[in-house]
This record gives C-alpha cells, sequence and structure tokens, in this order.
C-alpha cells in the first residue's frame, strides 16, 4: 500500500487522501477510488454456485447477497450445510456485498467449504459514521436468524442452513465487523444461533503504541491507519478504542465462539496486529482455541486480487478444513 500520499499538503481542494481507498474534498465531495463497480446475482458456471439478493432492513435499508452451492442442494435437498456469514473489507469506506472481487471471492467460497452463504452490505462511511456498520452487520445477522425455525423470507436459508453451524468470516475491516459480533454474540446471545467459529483474514486492528515490526513502518504508514479510523469513525476515543485495538477490550473474553481463526500476510501492515489478536485472546480468559496462518511473501487482501496463486488456494484450503 502507498502511503505517500496522506493527506497531502500541495492541494488546498482535498481534506483527506487516503489513497487508493478514498478522498474526501473540503467542499464535502467524497471520490472513491475503488470498489464502486457491481455485479448482479447469478448461476456462477465455473463454480456452480447460485446468488440472489435479499432485502434485510427497509429502515435502514440493507440489503445483502446469498450463495447457494447448487450441486449439493440439488442432489440432496433436505441436507443442511454450515452457513457462512460473510462481511466484506474496505477500511470501512469502499466496497459492497456486490464488488466484483467479494462476488468471486463468494462463489469460489462457498462452492469449496460447500456452505450456504449471506454477504452482509453496510452502510459506509464516512456518509454513515461508525458505529453504523458494526449496527448494520448485526441487524444481519439478526436478520439471519430470523430463519432458523424454517419460518423466514429466504427460502433458501429456511431449507438448507444449518443455524447450529454457523460461523461468521471477514477480511481487514470486515475482520474487524465479524470479531464484534463475534463478541455481540457472547454477551447478548441470539436465539436459535450457534457459532461455532469466526475466521479474521488479515483484520484492521491498530493501537497508539507500535508492537513488534510496527516500530520500523514510516510515521506515515501509522498516520495512515489512524487517521482512517479517525475519518470512519470521528467520535472515536482514537487508536486505542476498543473497536479497533482488541486487547484494550475488558469484554474480549466474552467472544461467543468455540475457535478463531486468524489469516495474515507477512508483508501486510497488520499483520503484527492479527498475531497480537491471537495473543490477547489466550490472555483474556476466552476458553476457545485460536490460530494463526501466515502466507509468507504477500501484502494486504493478496486473495482477493490473485485467488489463484499457491497462497490464495493454501488459505482457502485452511478456511475450508477450518468450517468442516
Amino acid at each position: 500500500m502507498d502511503f505517500s500520499s496522506l493527506n497531502p499538503s500541495m492541494s488546498n481542494d482535498i481534506t483527506y487522501d487516503f489513497s487508493p481507498l478514498i478522498k474526501i474534498y473540503k467542499d464535502g465531495r467524497i471520490e472513491r477510488l475503488t470498489g464502486t463497480t457491481k455485479l448482479p446475482p447469478s448461476l456462477d458456471p465455473q463454480t456452480g454456485v447460485e446468488s440472489k439478493d435479499a432485502v434485510v432492513s427497509q429502515e435502514p435499508a440493507l440489503s445483502g447477497r446469498l450463495y447457494l452451492p447448487t450441486k449439493s442442494t440439488t442432489n440432496s435437498p433436505d441436507k443442511k450445510l454450515p452457513l457462512l456469514v460473510y462481511i466484506h473489507g474496505g477500511g470501512f469506506v469502499v466496497e459492497t456485498a456486490f464488488s466484483p472481487i467479494y462476488h468471486t471471492h463468494l462463489n469460489v467460497l462457498v462452492a469449496q467449504a460447500n456452505v450456504v452463504a449471506v454477504s452482509v452490505d453496510y452502510r459506509l462511511a464516512p456518509e454513515h459514521s461508525l458505529p453504523a456498520a458494526y449496527n448494520d452487520a448485526w441487524a444481519a445477522i439478526k436478520w439471519v436468524a430470523s430463519h432458523s425455525e424454517g419460518k423466514g423470507s429466504e427460502e433458501w436459508l429456511n431449507h438448507h442452513a444449518d443455524f447450529q453451524r454457523v460461523f461468521f468470516a471477514g477480511d481487514s475491516a470486515g475482520a474487524n465487523i465479524a470479531h464484534h459480533m463475534g463478541l455481540r454474540i457472547g454477551s447478548e446471545g441470539l436465539s436459535g444461533v450457534k457459532l461455532n467459529g469466526i475466521v479474521l483474514v488479515h483484520p484492521y486492528f491498530w493501537g497508539t503504541e507500535p508492537i513488534g515490526e510496527e516500530s520500523a513502518l514510516p510515521p506515515i504508514a501509522r498516520e495512515y491507519m489512524a487517521g482512517l479510523w479517525r475519518v470512519a469513525y470521528p467520535s472515536t476515543s482514537g487508536s486505542d478504542d476498543p473497536f479497533l485495538n482488541p486487547g484494550k477490550d475488558p469484554k474480549l473474553g466474552e467472544l461467543g465462539c468455540e475457535k478463531v481463526l486468524v489469516c495474515v500476510g507477512e508483508k501486510d501492515v497488520l499483520k503484527e496486529r492479527g498475531c497480537n489478536y491471537s495473543e490477547v485472546l489466550k490472555k483474556s480468559g476466552w476458553k476457545g482455541a485460536v490460530e494463526v496462518i501466515e502466507a509468507k511473501g504477500e501484502n494486504h487482501v493478496f486473495h482477493l486480487f490473485n485467488p489463484t496463486c499457491d497462497n490464495a488456494v493454501a488459505m482457502f484450503k485452511k478456511i475450508v478444513s477450518f468450517i468442516n
């Protein structure tokens, strides 16, 4: 990631420049530099996975994309499959559940893991400041849970989802959200749902004090991560906000699942935070099992842009094994 253009002083028109994600202009205009293209749902010929969109909430207006592995459900129409709730990344400010990279990613993941999936679309900052994304994700999860007795609005979930084998997953900011949804399950519970595990891919966590190799990062890199968080969550207490720094969360031990898989990339600026998450979780009093896997030589969310490379294939296999 290029940190050289953070809030450049040479422009009088731009308030924040978080390239390659977003630019915010002094006149209030917001320019998203990526993640604006959307694909419709489809029957994917390569994976045999079918998708459809569903309304999650009218107010606020929320939707999601459902995925079904047709080979499994056609051959065994009464068989229940694990249910995966996926939350996309993008620094809380870009991408959607309907972006090409996420649509492709979910088709592959659903086919390989043989799961029913719901990809959550949440409102983006800065137009909708955090905690809006957390609240939207929780609303989507409660909507998913409303199908646990087979009486919901979506037949795919009524007929094919096993609500005793539920998993949350996400990448980057989506992994951050997935973690907090696991905490919410632990503290509030959710009738009819058993959360088995959470997959956090390159999670966007941060903190005020550098840890591990972060001390070698250029100052602009640290300011990028902290500054993006402030733009997404203007009322935050800072980089040690428990929403961003799990090590500062007194409720961390309440995580409501049995196991967690954390995936990190060797060259990712966020690698140390993913590894540290595992350590603070173990010390929190949580009784589950956490595992960290590292992709050598890889940068942030490499698997979305190069899904057929060896490291991406290996990561997919690990996630599939974790779910099944």
